[in-house]
């Protein structure tokens, strides 16, 4: 391998290890604290909702779920990510019902 060619493969090893490095900084807050996964920002997506149908006080369709957490807390949330997330919550039985097609609630204690 001539020089030039191992010196070029050599830069292209440190980008990598760079990046690496810059993502570990990234995702680590000042202090040295990780910061939350993507699966923690789920759940305070979940969260969101349910002050948003606490606050409601009745069932909502997912279009006006996602309407009103944007409104009170400037989050776009998926359409589909929401259904789904909720879907799994009715079928485990954890906090959420499903009162009609796309209309969540609230389970009663």
């Amino acid at each position: 391998m001539e020089t030039n060619d191992w010196a070029k493969l050599q830069e292209e090893l440190l980008k990598a290890q760079l990046g690496v490095i810059r993502n570990y900084l990234k995702s680590v807050e000042p202090g040295g604290h990780e910061r939350k996964s993507s699966q923690s920002k789920s759940l305070s997506h979940i969260r969101i909702i349910t002050d948003v149908l606490s606050a409601a006080g009745s069932p909502l369709h997912v279009s006006e779920i996602i309407r009103l957490v944007s409104e009170r807390h400037g989050i776009t949330l998926d359409r589909e990510s929401v259904v789904s997330a909720l879907t799994k919550k009715v079928k485990k039985g954890v906090t959420f019902t499903r009162t009609g097609p796309n209309i969540f609630g609230l389970k009663e204690t």
